[in-house]
């Protein structure tokens, strides 16, 4: 098998994070899996990100450094990402979370022994210093479309996708600010690629005060204007579905 059909592409956009992407790197850099290439895409970070980052690609070619022109979110980021990437295999890793160091190899084993395309792993919510809030999100065994429209607990960082089966194309995500990733997930789902959870915690999600994903009421509008605009949703659908999604986010404290 050639080696770029192994490779994980690794993808990561990075907006003013210079206290944490020290530590998301060294995360990927630790992994048993070696082969990965990771591509961090700057949209514009003000603060000494870029200085950081510098220091790790000098010392390694596996990770590499791009900068967009002007802002546009992290669905551009991702999606410049996207196109530059070379690996068969698709892994998301904000700039503020982490991986186990088992992550990449057993996720990849997992999903080439059982052929699935699109797999989530289990996943620890930890605080902004670090440390573990005592929480570990399960993933159902099985996703499909209609159970995330209700349930939206595929979470980024545990994400991997094999482009082999899948393509590329499904993994472009629609321009806007918030539920980019949910958006992209459906892109799959709809196309009958359902997500498997891959049964082991290996990944942490980082809860920051004061975030996008912190904000309630910003998260719950933009759910909303998801299922009406991109998933075009008929009315009675998107309130079922709203209530769904927010019962189960009470249920198991996800931050809304």
């Amino acid at each position: 098998m050639e080696e770029k059909d192994d490779l994980i592409s690794v993808i990561t956009p990075v907006y003013n994070c210079e206290k944490l992407i020290g530590n998301t790197i060294e995360c990927v850099q630790s992994q048993t899996y070696t082969n990965w290439e990771l591509l961090l895409v700057d949209d514009c970070s003000t603060d000494k990100s870029a200085e950081v980052i510098e220091q790790y690609t000098k010392s390694d070619e596996r990770i590499k450094y791009y900068k967009l022109e002007k802002n546009g979110g992290a669905a551009v980021a991702r999606n410049h990402a996207l196109k530059m990437s070379k690996g068969r295999f698709i892994a998301y890793l904000d700039a503020d979370d982490l991986w186990k160091k088992e992550k990449l190899e057993l996720q990849k084993k997992y999903m080439l022994k059982n052929n699935i395309a699109f797999s989530c792993t289990d996943y620890e919510k930890i605080d902004e210093e670090g440390k573990s809030l005592n929480k570990i999100v399960k993933i159902p065994q099985k996703v499909n479309y209609n159970l995330f429209l209700r349930n939206t607990i595929i979470q980024t960082v545990g994400v991997m996708v094999d482009t082999k089966i899948t393509g590329k194309e499904l993994l472009v995500m629609p321009n806007i600010r918030r539920r980019q990733d949910a958006a992209t997930w459906c892109q799959l789902l709809k196309n009958g690629y359902d997500c498997y959870e891959v049964p082991d915690n290996l990944s942490y999600y980082r809860v920051v005060k004061n975030s996008l994903s912190s904000n309630k009421f910003k998260a719950a509008k933009m759910n909303w204007y998801w299922y009406r605009k991109i998933e075009k949703l008929p009315l009675w659908k998107a309130c079922y579905c709203f209530i769904g999604y927010a019962f189960n986010a009470v249920k198991k404290r996800i931050y809304l």
